[in-house]
């Protein structure tokens, strides 16, 4: 799949959303709108939000409804698609099958046997073979990508940015194995990987082992950093961290956050750097 860069002004109007759930595919749409882009939500059912739903031009879809995206798309005019918000990977019992997914079954099938990225980019292809262009986040809303710098008053002290080295290079090994974009590192030791329990039970399990004594570090110490993988289609899937990632954080008593600038997303950045205030967390974009 061709994955030449797309600049902003390039997008044409209407952008068509395939919308998981979350906050983040709202937050596309608002940054499309503000810019005179008007975004048509592809609302995948039992995950979308219904309530944030109603303010944007929308229609439901199932997962697995590949000929119904497809033509409720034209219909709308959109060339242009993008994927973002959060969803667990479906069981093929759960996919809904119409005719033109069926049709292309066996690279839906290929596109399962593999992680997330695999995935992801194996769909977008299919999309990509009915005409579609499949763009990303740094093409529609580069606005909510994390900058470059720290975000917060509290910044990374050295034992942090030795940590945060170590995560990176744990993270860049890890990535022809299509595991995870999330590791924590307290005092150069490697204390988790992501896996298939997401970032959020990676912290949960932090914070068990902290109160179970397995960790034996001083409260504040540690950092939690989120990075593509090596080679990852930055269409899609880029990291994401938002206040619920400092809730987290904080839970586990780390230090602070570290991600890729202009390679993660922040969802409702304000509200995290307040939350990430008042629990004295830093939260910063390191250079790629």
């Amino acid at each position: 799949m061709s994955v030449a860069s797309v600049h902003a002004e390039q997008v044409s109007s209407p952008v068509g959303i395939i919308a998981g759930g979350g906050v983040m595919p709202f937050a596309v749409a608002d940054s499309l709108a503000a810019r005179g882009i008007a975004p048509v939500l592809l609302a995948l059912r039992g995950v979308c939000d219904p309530a944030r739903l109603g303010r944007f031009r929308h229609h439901w879809i199932s997962v697995g409804e590949i000929g119904r995206a497809t033509k409720l798309l034209r219909s709308e005019g959109c060339r242009d698609l993008v994927f973002i918000g959060t969803l667990g990977r479906p069981a093929l019992s759960d996919i809904r099958l119409d005719w033109t997914t069926l049709r292309v079954l066996p690279q839906v099938w290929a596109s399962f046997r593999g992680g997330d990225d695999h995935l992801l980019s194996g769909v977008g292809r299919i999309f990509e073979r009915e005409g579609f262009r499949m763009v990303g986040i740094k093409d529609v809303a580069p606005d909510l990508l994390a900058p470059e710098g720290c975000l917060t008053r509290a910044v990374p002290d050295a034992d942090a940015s030795a940590d945060i080295a170590l995560a990176r290079e744990v993270l860049t090994a890890l990535s022809p194995f299509d595991i995870g974009q999330a590791v924590v590192v307290i005092d150069r030791h490697v204390v988790g990987v992501e896996d298939i329990e997401g970032t959020d039970g990676l912290l949960a399990r932090i914070a068990s082992l902290r109160q179970q004594g397995r960790i034996r570090a001083r409260e504040g110490r540690g950092v939690l950093v989120k990075a593509p993988k090596r080679g990852q289609d930055l269409r899609f899937d880029l990291p994401t961290i938002g206040p619920r990632t400092v809730e987290g954080v904080a839970k586990a008593k780390l230090a602070g956050i570290a991600v890729v600038a202009g390679n993660a997303l922040l969802a409702e950045p304000q509200a995290m750097i307040e939350r990430a205030a008042a629990a004295g967390l830093f939260v910063a974009g390191v250079s790629a």
